[in-house]
């Protein structure tokens, strides 16, 4: 199955999935199948395994697996549902979302997604199609690029950092990872310890150019709407913004009916959520924190699906 990517909790995420033998999952974010090869493991020959990912890198990985329990969909997960439904599947024992940008694609320079590296200024996920970085913050207003790198990457220095931007840009495109890594670093006046200071803007305008929250925002009621009774949702998310959005969501979906305190009806006439929330937020360890700086700033949340109907 080729050379092996170890993601962030895998452990802790594959045991919440509560894996049975013959059943059907969907592996949501493939990245280089960490998560998908250790399930496997644990399925017998009747269980099934759908794995979808965007970037054709990834796709290729999994479309080279051999395992007739497998199936390999070049997708973005806000397909999920669709995916599922090309597959034959009406139902699944579990889904597992591993969000935002992964290790090989920050890895590989060409990507264009950190500025650790002079290159491209690419940043799409599925490199396919879709508009570049660079075609973005070449052509966007100047009141948009401040909006995103605010919003996505809560970078306080926003709109001195969209100016910066502009300047540049009026003088000759931003075609590299570098230029925009020099151009904000001169623009954001102080640091985190240990932050460059092109980190949160780099964030912000991968997360645009991958409509990565909206992505997540259509894909999760998907998700829970697939569950089996008993089923697993499992997200890993990697800031602030996706967690919110996770945590949110399965409070929602797990509340039932909202009934104002001033009406008197007993427990027994209201009705459930259609997902129950499984235990607290899990962290990783020290461990995984000090051998894998990119995990620590990781969070999974689980739910399972209740009995009550999906009426979103």
């Amino acid at each position: 199955m080729g050379a092996v990517h170890l993601p962030v909790l895998l452990g802790e995420a594959v045991a919440a999935l509560d894996l049975k033998a013959d059943g059907i999952y969907l592996d949501a974010t493939f990245g280089r199948g960490g998560h998908s090869r250790e399930i496997l493991k644990k399925l017998g020959p009747q269980g099934r395994l759908i794995a979808l990912d965007r970037d054709p890198a990834a796709v290729a990985v999994g479309k080279a697996w051999s395992d007739a329990r497998f199936q390999m969909v070049h997708a973005p997960f806000s397909d999920l549902g669709r995916a599922a439904n090309a597959a034959g599947v009406a139902k699944v024992d579990g889904v597992l979302f591993d969000l935002g940008v992964s290790s090989p694609q920050l890895d590989e320079a060409i990507r264009g997604f950190s500025f650790r590296f002079d290159a491209p200024l690419d940043m799409r996920m599925d490199t396919s199609c879709g508009m570049t970085a660079a075609e973005w913050l070449n052509q966007a207003p100047i009141e948009e690029i401040a909006q995103v790198v605010r919003d996505y990457g809560e970078e306080r220095f926003a709109k001195q950092v969209a100016r910066a931007i502009a300047q540049a840009r009026a003088i000759a495109p931003i075609t590299t990872t570098r230029q925009l890594a020099v151009v904000v670093a001169g623009a954001v006046r102080t640091r985190e310890r240990g932050q460059d200071p092109a980190t949160r803007t780099f964030q912000a305008v991968r997360i645009f150019i991958n409509r990565e929250l909206e992505e997540i925002e259509q894909a999760l009621p998907q998700g829970a709407a697939l569950l089996k009774t008993g089923g697993r949702l499992v997200v890993i998310s990697f800031h602030s913004l996706e967690d919110r959005m996770v945590k949110q969501f399965m409070r929602r979906e797990s509340a039932g009916e909202q009934v104002p305190l001033e009406i008197p009806l007993p427990a027994s006439a209201l009705r459930g959520g259609c997902l129950a929330l499984i235990g607290r937020a899990v962290k990783p360890g020290e461990r995984e924190s000090r051998e894998n700086p990119r995990a620590r700033s990781a969070t999974l949340r689980v739910a399972e699906r209740t009995e009550v109907p999906w009426s979103n």
